[in-house]
């Protein structure tokens, strides 16, 4: 039995209970659906539930009354052991060992779709991530973006939404002006500008700028030159370097676009005739504060020129009009006055602002030997996704900017991620399944099966009766809804800490059960059940690995 299965039969429970007449419902009062997780106490059982608590008012009477009553149906569904009721309502559920173990044949059956649900089917999900200026490398914070908004994208993919993985791709604006001006600088043999951008990649563009448009400094105007090819030229870089790291986008969208297309104007106009916008000391203000912002945002500045919420505004509703029902943006630890202000252009819209999410990453520091790691070879101020990436490989990268909350600053040992041990977490999950390929290998080398010569299957869910067996059971019932948790609270680093701890019941499991009998044992029963456990493992780990964007090795 599945725990959805389970949930399923705790819901249908209430609905027979209040059919009998057991359990009268409010008028115009829905009854939620039950959801079962597992207790923190395993002696509390395999199960619990708080539906009764969830309900009580809902149906005039105590939760420990509606406890009673759905123990009472529950203790009849087939497959259940014993139900419990425990503190002011709580169910506690314990399975049969068949039925636990039944878990085991329906994870390999699913294969890869088990863990994918479809809350978020028919939701059309804009995700912006990354969007570093194209004017240098992808620094670590750029660099955990991508590995973590790759990552989300895939688990909002795994509960049914439309995702459309966007980059926004800023070629407006002051940044991209110092970037020209320090390639024109670096051409001429000058120093940066004061305001400009170094390190060897200056050099590296302003070459192949040379090399593309020979004659580019006796061009009529040599910095848009330097400008237009070396942006072009830096943007691939950053692209490739992506790409490198398992991370492609569906949109670049072209910032500069919404300026030249008209569209920040049509829209700015369209705020000034609906009241939205004000004068004031010579600039147009968006009403913000009208919307819940801490104060009002200059929209076109004294000067006549453009703020950036301007484009803002217009980006947004060039994603709606695109179909986005939600538009994401993961943004830096300095754009925190962002989520308002993006919030109160929505509803300035006359949109709701619930169609915009932000979710704010903090910093990473890179560790070595104790000690922060702050130059880069190329870069010469940042540290870039590159320079971890020569160190410890596009798993280990990736697996350790996801596993950590993105609202928490995170320090990344590169020690650690180099070392072939279990102190390290990505190899530790991925030696897992590179083992439970190992015992599958030896198990057919053994004569031990999944299935007989017809096919039919030599599983027997009530032998899977050991401890370490009800504990790894346990861990892949959860990875369902730790999947979708991590959607709905958009935290894939719940995906990463599952799979480690999957990864260690399955370790104990491997050293307390044999898959393949003793020396000259005749192959049994167990041994083909313990096959089905062992490959539902292998599938959940490779499972989870995939939404992370990481690898499952068969060997290591």
């Amino acid at each position: 039995m599945t725990p959805e299965e389970l949930s399923s039969a705790v819901s249908a429970c209430l609905q027979d209970a209040v059919a009998a007449g057991e359990l009268t419902v409010v008028d115009g009062v829905d009854l939620p659906e039950a959801k079962v997780e597992r207790p923190k106490n395993r002696d509390h059982g395999d199960w619990a539930t708080t539906v009764a608590m969830q309900v009580a008012k809902k149906v005039g009477r105590s939760p420990r009354d509606v406890a009673q009553i759905l123990s009472e149906r529950l203790a009849q569904v087939p497959g259940v052991k014993t139900v419990d009721i425990a503190g002011p309502g709580f169910l506690n559920i314990t399975l049969d060992a068949a039925a636990a173990g039944e878990l085991a044949q329906s994870i390999v059956e699913q294969g890869a779709a088990f863990g994918t649900g479809e809350t978020l089917k028919g939701t059309t999900i804009n995700l912006e991530f990354v969007s570093a200026n194209p004017t240098g490398p992808i620094h670590l914070g750029g660099t955990r973006w991508a590995a973590v908004g790759d990552s989300l994208a895939r688990i909002l993919g795994a509960q049914g939404a439309d995702v459309v993985r966007e980059y926004y791709f800023n070629d407006h604006g002051n940044q991209i002006d110092r970037f020209a001006r320090s390639l024109l600088a670096r051409a001429r043999g000058e120093a940066a500008p004061e305001d400009g951008y170094g390190g060897q990649y200056i050099s590296e563009i302003a070459d192949q700028v040379l090399a593309l448009h020979p004659d580019a400094l006796e061009a009529e105007d040599p910095q848009e030159v330097f400008r237009a090819a070396g942006v072009e030229l830096m943007f691939e870089q950053i692209k490739s370097s992506l790409h490198e790291f398992g991370v492609d986008f569906d949109v670049f969208f072209h910032e500069n676009s919404l300026f030249e297309g008209g569209q920040v104007e049509t829209l700015l106009e369209q705020l000034r005739t609906s009241g939205s916008l004000y004068f004031k000391d010579g600039a147009w203000w968006l009403r913000s504060t009208d919307h819940g912002d801490d104060k009002d945002r200059v929209v076109i500045k004294s000067d006549g020129n453009a703020a950036y919420i301007a484009g803002d505004i217009a980006y947004f509703k060039n994603k709606r009009d695109r179909g986005a029902d939600l538009c994401i943006y993961m943004l830096g630890a300095d754009h925190h006055g962002y989520v308002a202000r993006l919030k109160a252009a929505a509803a300035a819209l006359g949109d709701s602002p619930d169609a915009v999410e932000v979710l704010i990453g903090q910093m990473v520091n890179l560790v070595r030997d104790g000690q922060a790691v702050r130059m880069s070879k190329r870069a010469g101020t940042v540290v870039t996704m590159e320079d971890l990436v020569e160190v410890v490989g596009v798993d280990a990268a990736r697996y350790s900017l996801t596993r950590f909350s993105v609202d928490s600053n995170i320090d990344i040992d590169l020690d650690v991620l180099t070392k072939r041990s279990n102190e390290n977490p990505v190899f530790y999950v991925q030696y897992a399944h590179a083992r439970t390929c190992a015992v599958s290998r030896n198990a057919e080398a053994a004569g031990v099966s999944r299935t007989d010569e017809q096919g039919q299957s030599l599983f027997d869910a009530a032998l899977l009766e050991h401890p370490r067996e009800a504990d790894l059971l346990a861990a892949l019932g959860q990875y369902p809804s730790v999947v979708a948790q991590a959607a709905q609270f958009r935290e894939p680093h719940r995906v990463a800490r599952h799979l480690e701890a999957l990864a260690g019941a399955y370790h104990r499991w491997y050293d307390a059960c044999r898959v393949t009998p003793q020396s000259e044992d005749p192959v049994a029963p167990i041994h083909h059940s313990r096959l089905w456990l062992n490959d539902a493992v292998r599938q959940v780990l490779a499972n989870g690995l995939d939404l992370l964007g990481v690898s499952a090795p068969e060997r290591m």
